[in-house]
């Protein structure tokens, strides 16, 4: 039986643009008048998705609608979405910092949350203090606090500084006692949003071993938000993915990692290029593509992915030496490596260029196309381009000063 530690129902979150609130004195009336006749509140049928690229036509948006979902106790769970996908929003309502407009949430343990840099901190009391006011705010005794206090000084590496009023702390200082104070006064439910990207690489790889060993080693149970794919991948066992302020997807975080890169994808689809036929041409690229082993259209690939760029071409006579130029290039567009496929059939055919995994560093490229006769003349050169960023996996990316640089991973055999 499933030992539930959380359970969503229905939860929804409706703002008034431009307000502090929910809305107008006769909005809240209007409110009243069929809360008293046991309706509905009239506003919760209007509103928009939060689409922050449209412009809309209502005065109310929905930051998020309808999320439903549970975790059991011991769950890493990762929260992942673009900008404004509703993310921060949810984790404020889990954390009971705003109420929902509609549903409700069930615990099952004391939850501690790490929302933004010094939530809960009170600038004029010092780090020590702080510790002591955060631990009664969940609840624990003053005996059970100092039994901690030792381990979350050391593991904040804010030693010279406890005694020392908190708003003279620089936000690395702060983030990293708040992160101790959260992690090591044993709450059931763990809930941390994007703050640990304020903390330098060396701390960013403790709290990832310590949420680790929060959920494997003491079972209990953290909700993670965060950009970094690579720290969200290593972390979590599950993910849900949101867009717009709903759930896209809720599964494996193989899979949710897949879902999330896609739906980055689609914003330009950059990932696929249709050129305009034009017959006056009589050699020409069609199309390109960028695509994963499921054949599904992404710009972004972690390091142990291949790549498949396939490159559809229409060539109507065979030209001797007549060839395909595919070129990597940095973001700047200065050329890092260069490969040609002569045309040696005529009408439309399409290659599939396969790049190995693990090959390419961590980085954004541009993948290029040219279609030529060497010393002749130019056929074909497309101006828009394929983007590709390849994302890290590897665990040393938080061991400071341990970094790959350059271009391509080329496995090197060194002898004495």
């Amino acid at each position: 039986m499933k030992d539930i530690i959380l359970k969503a129902e229905n939860i929804s979150k409706q703002y008034r643009l431009g307000n502090v609130g929910t809305g107008t004195l006769s909005h809240d009336l209007n409110r009243w008048w069929h809360s008293i006749r046991g309706k509905e509140d009239p506003y919760l049928k209007i509103g928009e998705i939060n689409d922050r690229s449209t412009k809309g036509t209502s005065d109310y948006v929905w930051a998020l609608q309808g999320i439903n979902f549970e975790v059991e106790r011991g769950e890493v769970l990762g929260i992942i979405g673009k900008n404004g996908a509703g993310k921060s929003t949810l984790l404020k309502i889990l954390s009971r910092v705003t109420a929902p407009t509609t549903g409700n949430i069930k615990f099952g343990g004391r939850v501690a949350s790490l929302l933004e840099v010094g939530t809960g901190f009170h600038g004029e009391m010092t780090g020590r203090e702080n510790i002591f006011l955060n631990g009664a705010i969940l609840g624990m005794t003053k005996k059970e606090i100092a039994s901690k206090l030792d381990e979350i000084i050391e593991f904040s590496g804010c030693q010279r500084y406890i005694d020392t009023p908190v708003k003279r702390y620089s936000s690395g200082m702060t983030v990293r006692l708040a992160f101790a104070v959260a992690a090591f006064l044993d709450p059931e439910i763990l809930v941390i949003d994007e703050v640990l990207a304020v903390g330098d690489a060396e701390f960013q790889k403790k709290a990832i071993g310590k949420m680790q060993d929060i959920a494997k080693g003491q079972g209990r149970t953290v909700l993670f938000v965060s950009h970094n794919m690579a720290a969200v991948k290593q972390l979590c066992t599950r993910g849900i993915v949101m867009e717009n302020g709903k759930v896209k997807y809720d599964g494996n975080i193989d899979d949710a990692l897949s879902k999330y890169l896609q739906i980055n994808s689609d914003d330009e689809n950059v990932s696929k290029i249709i050129y305009e036929d034009d017959a006056d041409k009589a050699t020409q690229i069609l199309k390109v593509e960028l695509q994963d082993e499921n054949e599904n259209n992404v710009i972004e690939y972690f390091t142990d992915q291949d790549i498949y760029i396939h490159i559809t071409l229409r060539n109507n006579f065979y030209q001797e030496k007549a060839r395909l130029n595919f070129s990597i290039l940095d973001k700047y567009e200065n050329l890092f490596f260069i490969n040609r496929r002569e045309l040696d059939f005529r009408g439309v055919k399409t290659w599939v260029v396969r790049v190995p995994k693990n090959v390419l560093i961590a980085n954004s490229y541009i993948i290029g196309f040219a279609l030529d006769i060497p010393k002749v003349k130019l056929l074909d050169l497309p101006q828009r381009k394929l983007n590709l960023n390849i994302i890290n996996l590897a665990q040393e990316e938080f061991k400071e000063g341990d970094v790959e640089n350059g271009i391509f991973k080329i496995p090197l055999e060194w002898k004495i």
